[in-house]
């Protein structure tokens, strides 16, 4: 029954096309709200610090602490499945974003505006960690395009929040008005959510019916590859967390406004979308992604190398390839997690914990390079620490051989 469930709902030309749309805009207005995560925060970083008195490494909580809720979040996201489902676990992470995103109204302390940030890392992690899975089981024979469209609407829509944003503070003379502003497009995409499963309210009830079944004995904290995977993805968002974080900051150091290192981070965004979309495509007809998962780590590797060297010569360039680099990293790390079973309890379970594990991981990253930042009063270090677990990245990857998938998450498999 499972397995026809999953070729109809995948073949259904019509709602599986308005299905992958509609989570494309679900998760372009979760990640529009970048003041819930990162990017439009980030060109507004030095005045929010100024009005707050947050110093850099306190700032650069507003960037981590919904990493880690999404990190933590992204744990219990399949006992929030099987309590609610589904559709209703993505519905209220959409309302907690648009609760924390509303708040900023209000908020003109640095501790409220924590709070708000941690809140809505919880409700992305419940997006994040649940939709993957829907992906695999609803979209198996088109799960490349579909997580495809899935990152490309994570980069896209943080560049927008991080060139809008500006503008916005700017025109309302408030950057409380610049975050707050980002609660509309949470409330549309959970508009959009009803929508899409008042349509599908079948499909939707049988897919909350399974996630409520006993899942696979697999027992993923004694799995090697289960920690490489998230060591893989968390090394991957700490070079984003920390670029969307501090590659405004570090240009405004050379000289540019706030206006113009905002556009250089929605310039990286649109990098990003495009092959977040586009590398999985052509990795789609090969069963190793690891030469593309390569090819992606080298572009953000000469990207960062580039910031360092020559900042003001070529921005726009450097700026391209770690948004390109990063953007088809993520998104093609994210198909060779699922790859790693065909059971979609399993690969859903698996993604979940390659998430917690990977957004602590990142998390750490702005933080560190906001610490160095204040020790040192440049961000070359940091630069020059994200080119080396770049470097790590690309020699990991080469454990990530398909002939070990099977024996990888084998309950029989002791160690790996």
């Amino acid at each position: 029954m499972r397995a026809s469930t999953e070729v109809d709902t995948s073949a259904a030309s019509p709602d599986g096309d308005a299905a992958v749309v509609e989570v494309e805009r679900v998760r372009e207005a979760m990640d529009a709200n970048r003041g819930s995560r990162r990017g439009d925060i980030s060109p507004l970083m030095t005045t929010i610090r100024a009005s707050t008195g947050l110093s850099f490494y306190g700032a650069s909580l507003l960037t981590s602490l919904p990493v880690v809720a999404m990190g933590l979040g992204a744990f219990g996201a399949n006992a929030l499945a099987r309590s609610v489902g589904e559709a209703r676990g993505v519905a209220l992470g959409l309302i907690a974003i648009a609760l924390a995103c509303g708040a900023r109204w209000s908020t003109s302390s640095g501790a409220a505006l924590l709070l708000t940030a941690a809140l809505a890392g919880i409700g992305v992690a419940s997006i994040q960690a649940l939709l993957p899975g829907v992906i695999k089981q609803r979209f198996r024979m088109r799960m490349p395009l579909a997580m495809g469209m899935f990152s490309a609407s994570i980069m896209g829509g943080g560049g927008l929040g991080a060139s809008v944003s500006p503008w916005i503070a700017d025109v309302l003379e408030s950057w409380h008005a610049a975050l707050a502003v980002w609660a509309i497009p949470a409330l549309i995409a959970l508009i959009y959510w009803f929508r899409l499963n008042r349509r599908t309210s079948d499909a939707v009830s049988h897919n909350d019916e399974i996630a409520r079944q006993p899942v696979s004995t697999v027992n993923l904290w004694r799995k090697r590859r289960a920690w490489a995977l998230g060591l893989h993805f968390g090394l991957v968002n700490g070079g984003y967390t920390s670029l969307v974080a501090w590659l405004p900051a570090y240009y405004q150091q050379h000289g540019a406004n706030v206006a113009s290192s905002g556009s250089l981070l929605g310039a990286m965004a649109v990098f990003q979308a495009a092959s977040a979309l586009l590398l999985p495509l052509a990795a789609a007809s090969f069963r190793d992604r690891r030469p593309w998962l390569v090819a992606g780590l080298s572009a953000q590797l000469a990207g960062v190398v580039g910031l360092v060297v020559w900042p003001e010569a070529m921005p726009l360039l450097w700026v391209a390839l770690a948004g390109a680099g990063l953007g088809g990293t993520f998104s093609v790390t994210l198909v060779t997690t699922l790859d790693h079973s065909d059971d979609h309890h399993v690969a859903a379970r698996l993604i979940a914990f390659v998430q917690g594990v990977g957004f602590v991981v990142a998390a750490a990253a702005p933080m560190i390079a906001g610490f160095v930042r204040d020790l040192t009063g440049t961000f070359t270090a940091a630069w020059i620490m994200l080119a080396c677990s770049i470097s790590a990245m690309i020699l990991l990857t080469f454990a990530f051989s398909p002939r070990s998938y099977a024996g990888a998450l084998s309950t029989r498999a002791a160690r790996d």
